[in-house]
């Protein structure tokens, strides 16, 4: 299968996409903090979905941009200046599971920071996280950021290869606090690329 990707703004009808996507890019870890969130009744991915669609929210549809097939969805990008995303001062009121992330985040000012890299199954292969990633890049161009930042989990190292392929390197490690029923353990790193 050969294909080239296009790239368009979400929209508010790309909410329930995008949380499933956020999902995929935490290796369900976002997953398990909706169902913490979730009243009796709901679903853990409608809290997802709830959470896509509110405008103030770091993974807001506002900051995503959809990665098209042809007609289909095949993954996304969600992003922005650190200093717009997170706010340092409240970085307590995250979820435990994320706070270390938020951390590294807000150590790489003036750089465009890729929250959400992630792409469905099918679609892997094929260089769409390269063109992903090359879509970051004009992003911190166009803002004049000073590159881009995105933090990775030290056990997906097919990521971590991917974004040194695509010249990111280390900056920064903070330890991962899991769920002891996740599988994977280790540290998150925070990565930067240069402008290009």
């Amino acid at each position: 299968m050969a294909f080239e990707p296009t790239f368009r703004p979400a929209t508010l009808a790309d909410a329930a996409d995008l949380a499933v996507l956020a999902d995929i890019a935490a290796n369900g870890l976002a997953n398990r903090i909706w169902l913490e969130q979730a009243v009796p009744g709901q679903s853990a991915f409608e809290v997802g979905r709830q959470a896509v669609r509110q405008p103030e929210e770091v993974d807001s549809y506002r900051n995503a941009t959809i990665a098209m097939v042809g007609p289909e969805i095949a993954g996304c990008l969600i992003g922005g200046l650190p200093d717009d995303l997170y706010d340092a001062s409240r970085l307590d009121e995250k979820p435990d599971y994320f706070r270390p992330v938020a951390l590294l985040a807000v150590q790489a000012p003036g750089t465009w920071y890729i929250d959400v890299i992630a792409s469905y199954a099918e679609f892997r292969g094929y260089a769409l996280g390269s063109k992903i990633l090359a879509v970051a890049a004009s992003k911190a161009k166009e803002t004049g950021a000073r590159g881009n930042s995105l933090v990775v989990g030290s056990w997906n190292a097919g990521a971590e290869r991917l974004y040194a392929r695509c010249g990111f390197l280390k900056v920064a490690r903070e330890p991962a606090i899991l769920p002891e029923s996740y599988p994977q353990s280790g540290d998150w790193i925070l990565m930067q690329r240069p402008p290009a």
